[in-house]
């Protein structure tokens, strides 16, 4: 398939920053967003790996029924950061689930081919001047927009019970429930739309590679 080629042939001609851009990307999605609300709210005073993960191997040698591990197993949380508040409570948080880290594995992924695929067909001079820089320009941008897109753990801002909220969203304080569940909306069509555009951009320019070769 000349779209599975162009893209191999795009990734073997730059491992390094294939592998850099997938490792950076993932870094963003995992630390930006504790770091934006450390720097807009309170510093975290708290990181943890859930503790139920040690027990993994045993639940999944258990007699509970398949269906019922794998609708668990989709949803529960790896790991989180925290922000003590003044009163108790969490005054935010940010918690992720394996279905966060399936994404952002897939996004980072993706953007790593995505940057290689560009560099590659600059290389064989079929994208040069304006349209090389406008195209790392909006990966850069489909990669920060996929970050700050993010949902945070339904338990993460005052305990259980909180909507579940872009991290742009915990920025600001006092926010209304309306303007609250918009952000929430938007955040989850942004990341949609990422999702969607970037395969198609990145089998675009995969194929593309293929058919030159």
């Amino acid at each position: 398939m000349a779209t599975l080629r162009g893209i191999g042939a795009a990734v073997r001609a730059r491992p390094g920053t294939a592998l850099a851009v997938v490792g950076g990307v993932l870094a963003l999605h995992v630390f930006l967003p504790p770091l934006v609300l450390t720097v807009t709210r309170t510093p975290w005073t708290y990181f943890a790996f859930n503790p139920w993960l040690a027990r993994l191997p045993d639940y999944l040698v258990s007699s509970v029924p398949l269906e019922q591990k794998l609708d668990f197993l989709s949803r529960v949380a790896l790991f989180w950061f925290t922000a003590d508040g003044p009163y108790g409570f969490p005054e935010w948080g940010f918690a992720v689930d394996t279905m966060d880290l399936a994404r952002f594995l897939a996004m980072s992924l993706l953007v790593g081919a995505y940057f290689a695929l560009v560099l590659y067909r600059r290389e064989q001079g079929r994208l040069a001047g304006w349209r090389a820089g406008t195209s790392r320009a909006s990966g850069i941008v489909g990669a920060c927009a996929g970050v700050l897109g993010l949902s945070t753990g339904p338990c993460s801002v005052v305990g259980c019970g909180a909507p579940v909220l872009p991290v742009v969203g915990l920025v600001f304080a006092g926010l209304s429930s309306g303007t609250l569940a918009l952000l929430s909306g938007a955040s989850r069509l942004l990341s949609a739309v990422v999702l969607v555009a970037l395969p198609l951009v990145v089998a675009w320019l995969g194929w593309q590679a293929g058919s030159d070769d």
